[in-house]
């Protein structure tokens, strides 16, 4: 037996040796799934496996570099080189550049992020004169990324949704009519999403036997991290690629299945015994983690889903203390709360700053907890802020590298035309763009003397474009015989971006000067790391892989980490803080009728709990900021799920140690779970029912000014409902209404609802 073997245990091992049918290792939180995954590459390879016939899938490169790092070490760097590794995009992008001929794009085809993304779509809402409040960028890039990981194409949307309300269906027909023209416009700026990086390789395998059958018999063998993460296109390709040579290890846990939003279907994993009905099935049930105090909590929370593979998670940790439940007046009390409790467990304990996280549900939450902890002078730091690559000046640098690489690329070349300043106006600019379009050219094409005399441009302006094309020239041509770091600092110090930083005397800009240096270090790094292929082209692939779950977690800074939970995935904590547990927050409002979501939040509960190496530690406020008003708030479902021998509950009435749940509804009478406000709902609505006089002649709405959260309200058409939420102001205030009857939820502008009040209070 090897002897890097030695260091598993009895379940990781058998995971590891086993190779015979297909594999699905359901891994609990913190045991060890990452060491299964190297260590079976491992020993593939040593089992006569080539490295180049390996395919191994992550979701970060975060991930797909901690595992090379440790195979490096268990086999060496030689021959792990040669690995087909990394994340699906990453992975992805190398196949389609080897086949881009295929799809009518060259290999040096841009990727374009979500910011590009979105410019991009603004520009064609502005193009078609569509209102932004109706059509909001970030809504139209969700629907395209979610349609094309759906393989609805532009034709098939309209068929998808089909709306009886002509409002809803003449803006999805705008939206379709959107997302063809995003389609061509991509095409035609030889440019890729993130969504078509996996859609166009579906596309490639599914159009293309010859090549299909290549990777098939290339692959002999594919291993998934996170599968329980996979979409509807990642689990299609999947299924192709696995179909000769039926040897596929899928690494995952369904309870920590939390990006539906994302595309991410749970089914997949659900489901692996039946796309593969011979699969061997592994469970890692040893967390080496957590105490058992919070495994066991972890455990007594997810057990409530019905949507499972069960698995029973264990601990041979110390037993720890027990989770400490407190509940506040307000959610400022809440924030002193935590700083003040940081405080004491650094001097009681010495821990670190670094020792703790605060978790939250939403972003909105972080505001409190940044205002107290710099009353308290604690130092921190939050997560989910603008990253790195998304800084402006760093996306202005790149601008200007991505167009030597690829002069098709539209979004870059409007970015840096005029920055630093040249004086090419955006006037000038729009007509350059919409004569370019009609001619279905990318813009640098149409960058030629004739072309602006045409578009009657002043000799000036004509002169300051053809300037900076031949600036951009120059550069391609130094591009061939540079590395990355050389051809960068000729750039940013020719183009003039060094030189507008550094005159500059604002603090920001110095700020800017110190990114774009930290740019150029990493640059820099990348061609001493490739000194084979140190080449701007490849170092810009590198870069436009990173995604946000990529942006480093760690520092090096004795800080406290605050974030959402989503973001916490992954990562561990000696001290945990789970903030805001309350319901219509965390679970979240639009959960409230829908199992599937409430499902996925109590999953993500689950995460945060898992997240804690030590210790624990739940609150909740009784009154909460929401959109300017104090508003009162109920402690969250979940925390009646949690095994009462693993929890103390410290409420306004003292500090109590509960025995049993009934003990718990006794001491805090305002809790009610969802199932009761459903059957108090349906009570309800019954009995007003009666009082309800069904001729609509004698129908009479009451002022939209009267109707409040809670009330239960009729519609002449949907019948009676209740009203969830009050959203926006005066003339724009919104309702949002569940109606039983129909099993649907609604968003009423009151001013035009026409609601009838029935029951004034819940």
């Amino acid at each position: 037996m090897e002897n890097f073997l030695k260091e598993l245990n009895k379940q990781q091992y058998e995971a590891v040796v086993y190779f015979d049918s297909p594999v699905l290792v359901i891994a609990g939180a913190g045991s060890g799934k990452t060491r299964v995954l190297t260590y079976k590459i491992a020993y593939l390879i040593s089992n006569k496996f080539k490295p180049s016939s390996i395919l191994a899938l992550t979701f970060t490169n975060k991930a797909a570099n901690e595992m090379k790092e440790r195979i490096n070490k268990i086999i060496g760097q030689d021959v792990s080189k040669f690995l087909w590794m990394g994340t699906f995009h990453s992975v992805f992008a190398r196949i389609l550049r080897y086949e881009s001929d295929n799809l009518g794009f060259t290999s040096d085809f841009t990727i374009y992020d979500t910011t590009d993304s979105r410019n991009l779509i603004k520009t064609i809402l502005k193009e078609l004169k569509l209102d932004e409040k109706t059509f909001k960028t970030s809504d139209v890039h969700s629907i395209i990324s979610f349609s094309k990981n759906n393989l609805i194409t532009p034709d098939k949307l309209l068929e998808t949704y089909n709306y009886q309300d002509k409002q809803k269906q003449s803006e999805l027909e705008k939206i379709a009519e959107i997302y063809k023209i995003y389609n061509n416009r991509c095409r035609k700026a030889n440019a890729m999403d993130f969504d078509d990086l996996l859609i166009n390789t579906y596309i490639l395998f599914k159009n293309s036997q010859n090549i299909l059958d290549k990777y098939q018999s290339k692959f002999q063998y594919i291993l998934v991290d996170e599968y329980q993460d996979t979409n509807y296109v990642q689990y299609l390709i999947l299924k192709e690629l696995s179909k000769k040579h039926y040897n596929i290890c899928v690494v995952g846990d369904d309870a920590q299945s939390i990006y539906s939003f994302r595309g991410a279907k749970i089914e997949n994993i659900l489901n692996f015994k039946n796309d593969y009905p011979n699969c061997k099935i592994f469970k890692l049930e040893q967390n080496y983690r957590s105490t058992q105090t919070i495994v066991n909590a972890a455990n007594s929370i997810i057990k409530n889903n019905k949507g499972q593979i069960f698995k029973n998670v264990w601990s041979n940790n110390e037993t720890g203390e027990k989770i400490l439940i407190t509940e506040h007046e307000t959610d400022r009390d809440e924030g002193f709360y935590v700083a003040n409790k940081i405080i004491d467990l650094i001097y009681t304990y010495r821990l670190k700053y670094s020792d703790f996280a605060i978790l939250y549900r939403t972003n909105a939450q972080s505001r409190i907890f940044e205002e107290t902890l710099r009353i308290k002078n604690i130092p921190y730091r939050i997560y989910g802020n603008i990253s790195f690559y998304q800084r402006k000046e760093i996306k202005d640098a790149l601008a200007y590298l991505r167009l030597i690489v690829n002069t098709s690329d539209d979004e870059s070349l409007k970015r840096i035309i005029n920055y630093p300043s040249r004086g090419i106006g955006d006037v000038t600019l729009e007509k350059i763009e919409n004569y370019a379009n009609s001619l279905q050219k990318p813009i640098w094409e149409v960058l030629e003397y004739q072309y602006l005399v045409y578009l009657g441009l002043n000799k000036s302006t004509i002169n300051k474009i053809i300037d900076f094309k031949n600036m951009i020239s120059n550069f391609q041509q130094l591009s061939k015989t540079t590395n990355a770091k050389q051809l960068a600092q000729h750039v940013f110090a020719e183009s003039g971006i060094l030189k507008d930083l550094y005159t500059s005397h604002s603090i920001e800009d110095k700020s800017r000067l110190e990114n774009i240096e930290g740019l150029l270090n990493a640059i820099g790094e990348f061609v001493e790391n490739n000194p084979e292929n140190n080449q701007i082209g490849r170092y810009l692939q590198e870069v436009s892989l990173l995604t946000d779950m990529d942006d480093d977690k760690k520092t090096d800074n004795d800080v406290v980490t605050v974030m959402t939970v989503h973001s916490a995935k992954g990562l561990e904590f000696d001290v945990v803080f789970i903030t805001g547990m309350e319901d219509n927050l965390f679970p979240s409002l639009s959960s409230k009728y829908n199992i599937q979501l409430l499902e996925e939040e109590r999953r993500l509960f689950y995460v945060a709990v898992t997240r804690a190496r030590k210790r624990v530690f739940i609150t909740y406020s009784n009154n909460r900021f929401k959109w300017g008003k104090s508003e009162k708030s109920l402690p969250s479902k979940f925390l009646s799920e949690i095994d009462l021998r693993y929890i103390e509950w410290n409420q306004k009435n003292g500090f109590i140690k509960l025995k049993n749940n009934n003990e718990m509804f006794n001491n805090n009478k305002d809790v009610i779970d969802n199932d009761f406000i459903r059957k108090k709902t349906e009570k309800i609505l019954k009995s007003s029912f009666n009082n309800i006089n069904n001729d609509n002649t004698n129908f009479i709405p009451d002022n939209p000014e009267h109707i409040k959260e809670g009330m239960i309200v009729q519609h002449r058409m949907f019948g009676v409902g209740e009203v969830i939420v009050i959203e926006g102001e005066s003339e724009n205030k919104k309702a949002r209404v569940y109606f039983p009857e129909i099993k649907q939820e609604k968003q009423l502008l009151l001013k035009f609802a026409r609601l009838k009040i029935i029951d004034k209070k819940f």
